[in-house]
This record gives C-alpha cells, structure tokens and sequence, in this order.
C-alpha cells in the first residue's frame, strides 16, 4: 500500500465527495484490497470508504464496477418497494469521479473506488451458530433480491467455481510431473479420481439445463455482513466476487471454512471436522432465506455442495503441490501438501454426514 498520504487525498479529490476532507487512514484487515476511511469536516457530511481494487486479481475493472453498481442500484430499488426504512444503511453507496464512473484509474495504474461509510456498523470473525444463521439467511436473500437482475452479469474471476476445471488442471499437472512430485502424492491422487467424476456433477446438470446459474456472492464469509449495535445484519458487504454461479458457490464455500473445526492448514488431522452445529445453523438461515426461488435439485444437493467446496479446495491445494507450488504462498515446503490433507480429511467426515444433512433438510422443508 502507498503510505504517502498525500496521495490518498490527490485520489480522493477526483470523486464526488461532500464536505472537506480532513483525514484518510487504513480501515480494516482485507486481504485482497487496501481499504481506508476518509474522514470528512463537521457532522452533516458523510465519512466514506476508499478502496484500491487489486487489478492483478480483478482484471477487468470496468467489468467489475458494472457488476457492483447493477447489483446494489437493483437492491436499492427492492428496498424502496418494500417501504424499508434506513435505506442508505442496508445497500453499500457508491460515489462518482467526476467523469461519472464508480472507479478512477491513477496515472500509476492503480484503481480506487469510494462507497458511502456507513456508521456504527460492525463486522464479526466468530463463526457461531447464531452468526452462522444469519449469514445463511442473509446471503439466500441476497440472491433471492437478485433472481431478477435484468442485465446479464460477468464472471469477475473467470471459471472461478468451476470444479471441472480444476480437474483438467490436476490432469495437466500430474501428466507434467514439472517438480517429480507425483509419486509421492499417489494416494491422495487415487483417492481424489476414485470421487472426481461425481464432484463435478454440477458442471453435467448445468449442461442438460437442469442446475441454474444465478447471481451468487461467492466470497460467503460471516466477515462479510455489516451487523448494527443490536446484532441485526444491514447488508452484505465485498461484492467483487458476485457473478453469475450455482447456489452452490454460496452454500458450499461459507461451510468449507466456516463448519471446519480448525484452520483449512491445521497438520493435525485428528482435529479436523465438520461442525454439524454450524451447518444446521447456517442451513435454517439459507433454506428460509431461499424459499422463493430454490429448485428442487439445489435445495436436494446442498448436502453435495458442503462436499465439493472442500473437494476443490483440495484438489486446487494438490494441483499447486504437484506444480512446485507456484500459486498459493507457502510457509514451508509441505504446507500446500498439509493443506490438501486436512481438506480431503473435512471432505471425508462431510461425506460421513450425508444422511443426517439430508434428514436436516428434509425436515426444514416439509
């Protein structure tokens, strides 16, 4: 991140801003964007929220902020229509340049956007029952708002989700062997192709027209609501990831790293496993949340969905093993290795689980 801060505000200056700005100093921990709070003369002139998009992860900026204004111009207008109140504190803002765009593009090649700050608005780490409810109904709702975006959305990250995909890349890197690190993994390999062909079942029904895309979050972490002082959730918050996916993306991920006892990277396989309180938690919120537009087949399968998005994750960990660990930051030279182990281990105990998650879900549905 740039420390001069004479250069935040030269940033900030291109934007539609009321009020004078006093101060500009880092916001929060993101790890994928640099975020600051722009600070704002006297009480009656909102503060706001600059943020550097990484352009190396979101390639195409323009296609991105087109995506985020869509999406948040379209939940506004859902809100006006059911006469809520606070409006302004439910829908992330976005402010102008003064060209009329949602991002502005520095002579460095950088990008910035700035969103309305949002006051006494809270975000929380702890992945408990009752954060994992709402986070469950939160996201469902957020793609309920969404099922009749007229406009036609890009994918952000290209293939992001795409299971498929990411077994021709495990085919390319064993058939490579760039590092002579097969042989070593040849167990996990069998494991991993004894399931492969059945992971990538969403790919299949997409095909034969019987799984829906839809407008997803895809980044569905309890840290990415904002919560009020009372505990109500305002509204999701990092959309750069929203694009048009399986329900799938949004159930799948949030139990991957949200039900998981210990961290996706913890060497100690014994400790690894799937909180079944979490997933009961977060599956009330999503399957009250999703009534209006849940199929069938997606409401049947998001038992398969908490076994995918482990399974990938694995799969993406062993590829990047396989390859001399090209794309994940390591720590030490097994750490992508220790990482495929604990996935594939939750993967397993998520599988153990099927029938009682089946059995949850039907008896959420009667």
């Amino acid at each position: 991140m740039v420390t001069d801060n004479r250069h935040f505000f030269d940033v900030a200056a291109h934007f539609c801003l009321q009020g004078e700005v006093i101060d500009v100093k880092p916001l929060g921990n993101g790890l994928i964007n640099d975020t600051l709070k722009i600070t704002t003369a006297g009480s009656t002139t909102p503060d706001y929220v600059l943020q550097r998009i990484n352009n190396n992860i979101f390639t195409d900026v323009p296609l991105l902020q087109r995506n985020i204004e869509v999406v948040t111009q379209h939940i506004r207008a859902k809100l006006l229509q059911r006469g809520e109140k606070d409006i302004d504190r439910k829908v992330l803002t976005f402010v102008p340049t003064k060209e009329g765009k949602t991002y502005f593009e520095a002579p460095d090649g950088t990008y910035w956007r700035v969103a309305v700050f949002i006051p006494d608005a809270y975000t929380y780490e702890a992945v408990t029952p009752e954060y994992s409810y709402s986070a469950g109904r939160s996201f469902s709702e957020f793609e309920a708002m969404l099922t009749d975006v007229p406009e036609q959305l890009g994918e952000t990250i290209p293939d992001f989700h795409n299971m498929a995909l990411r077994r021709r890349q495990l085919d390319e890197a064993t058939k490579e062997d760039k590092v002579g690190r097969v042989k070593e993994v040849s167990n996990l390999l069998n494991e991993i192709y004894d399931h492969v062909e059945h992971m990538c079942m969403a790919e299949e029904l997409y095909k034969e027209g019987r799984l829906p895309k839809r407008i997803c979050h895809c980044d569905t972490k309890v840290n990415n609501m904002l919560f009020d002082k009372d505990g109500h959730v305002l509204c999701v918050i990092d959309l750069d990831t929203v694009m048009p996916s399986f329900v799938f993306s949004d159930y799948g991920d949030f139990l991957r790293t949200g039900a998981n006892f210990v961290a996706e990277d913890c060497p100690d396989l014994k400790d690894v496993g799937f909180n079944m309180e979490i997933f009961r938690a977060f599956t009330e919120g999503y399957i009250e949340g999703s009534e209006s537009f849940l199929t069938p087949i997606e409401r049947d399968n998001l038992p398969f969905a908490a076994a995918l998005f482990p399974f990938m994750q694995a799969v993406r960990f062993l590829t990047d093993y396989i390859n001399g660990d090209t794309y994940y930051k390591i720590q030490y030279p097994e750490h992508n290795l220790v990482r495929t182990e604990n996935q594939m281990a939750l993967f397993r105990d998520v599988m153990r689980h099927e029938g009682e998650m089946n059995d949850f879900i039907k008896r959420l549905t009667r």
